[in-house]
């Protein structure tokens, strides 16, 4: 019996069980497993992140390839990954004391294969249905969904005192799959990859800047499989699983009991949802308001620029960590809430311009967006180990992650049938009131729960 009088769970045998594991004895703590651990499924993670954000490096582009789809259908496309990814983390939140580390990361990498052949062979024909490309955007989905299950079985393994550092570095740098994906999307896609052994070229045009050329868009997808295929294999030969173990899904409903649990929901929504959302719809935004159809010649690129917010955001991240280790991650919170709510708010004025000359402001007010986003997002994770126990800790991770992930979801089908102005200010008001709820709780002097 445990000490609230449910029965323990039962005790795990077999390879993939460590036979005990306590971080917070200095002693027994095994750093170099711990860190081997966070390399893995940081390596894992940002494949996970590539594979989920695929869709908003291709969605700008499609109509250029011959895909008849509206605005509308753009945006709920790069939606549908957030929908799909926002409902895995829900299930994934509960399967690390279950299955454990080793089988979760194993199973779960080999799982982009699916999104990626997808993708790759989509792109290839304009005459590919929506509701296949719909379809597609689910699976990216899985990508998110394992972010619930990495970071818990990862916080299992390293003392509080050094959450922050390690939950930062393994979300900042699984982050920069959101940037890396954008970024080489437009190189890659320019040649083709063994001499077109992966397919022919597809024909792109761009009648307003007079541009009609030869590319290769099943290379976004295919280029990342063989790396999915080193991360399963390293998962299943290097990995195993702490005793940290629940019976089932009904053993950790208890974190919905506590308030602070749907306080700390809040406040990752705002943080991460806000990273997520706008990275997804960064690339359609600048379209939209700014590219060749509305400036013609004079119009940017979005994917130029798109990889931008989420490189500056996945930096914040890695940085914040330590920070929030050091002066406390509900201070950091505090700031990155407030800075949200500001630069939402600047930028917001800048999406009807007159000129393309006017988008240097656009981008640097959604640059501070996600810099502020990037350092909230770790300053949560410091505070989420430091207000829970362990493996309620987990839990909490994996749930406010699972909410905050519907981000694309949510920003995609606003901005479907809401001004972009008027959504931006309505982001605004929610982020602010997030500061204000950060500072009551968990910042101020005599804080309910310092963290």
């Amino acid at each position: 019996m445990t000490a609230t009088g449910t029965p323990a769970p039962p005790a795990r045998k077999g390879g993939d069980w460590l036979d005990s594991w306590n971080p917070e004895d200095a002693a027994q703590w095994d750093s170099a497993r711990s860190w081997k651990t966070l390399w893995i499924t940081t390596f894992n993670l940002t494949l996970a992140f590539i594979s989920w954000f695929l869709a908003s490096a291709l969605a700008p582009k499609l109509k250029n390839l011959g895909f008849d789809i509206s605005a509308g259908q753009l945006y709920w496309l790069i939606a549908m990954p957030g929908l799909a990814g926002g409902t895995l983390r829900l299930i994934w939140t509960f399967l690390p004391p279950i299955i454990g580390t080793r089988k979760l990361v194993t199973i779960t990498t080999a799982l982009f294969l699916l999104p990626l052949v997808g993708w790759g062979l989509a792109v290839q024909n304009p005459e590919t249905p929506y509701w296949v490309l719909l379809l597609l955007g689910v699976l990216s989905g899985i990508g998110g969904g394992a972010f619930s299950g990495f970071m818990p079985s990862t916080s299992y393994f390293f003392p509080k005192a050094k959450q922050g550092t390690a939950l930062g570095l393994q979300a900042g740098i699984g982050n920069f799959g959101v940037s890396i994906v954008q970024f080489v999307t437009p190189w890659i896609v320019g040649f083709a990859l063994l001499g077109g052994a992966f397919g022919a070229a597809q024909t792109y045009t761009d009648a307003a800047k007079d541009i009609s050329k030869d590319v290769w868009y099943q290379n976004a997808a295919f280029v990342w499989i063989p790396f999915v295929i080193v991360g399963t294999v390293l998962a299943w030969l290097l990995l195993r699983s702490v005793p940290v173990q629940a019976r089932g899904v009904r053993d950790q409903l208890d974190i919905f009991k506590e308030k602070h649990t749907w306080i700390m929901t809040l406040l990752y929504v705002i943080t991460f949802g806000t990273f997520s959302g706008f990275a997804a719809v960064f690339g359609l935004l600048i379209k939209n308001a700014y590219g060749s159809d509305v400036f013609g010649s004079a119009g940017i690129d979005p994917l130029k620029w798109v990889f931008w917010g989420a490189l500056v955001g996945s930096f914040a991240r890695i940085i914040a960590g330590p920070i929030a280790d050091k002066i406390g991650g509900g201070k950091v919170t505090v700031v990155s809430a407030a800075g949200i709510a500001a630069a939402s708010a600047f930028s917001a004025f800048q999406l009807t311009p007159d000129s393309a000359d006017q988008f240097p402001m656009f981008f640097w007010g959604m640059i501070a967006v996600f810099f502020f986003a990037g350092i909230g997002n770790a300053s949560t994770f410091k505070q989420m180990p430091m207000i829970f126990p362990p493996r309620q800790a987990g839990g909490v991770i994996g749930w406010t992650a699972a909410i905050a992930a519907y981000g694309p979801f949510v920003f995609g089908v606003l901005l479907a049938g809401v001004a972009p102005k008027v959504f931006f200010l309505g982001w605004a008001v929610l982020s602010l009131v997030g500061a204000v709820v950060a500072w009551w709780f968990y910042a101020r002097p005599n804080a309910e729960k310092p963290s």
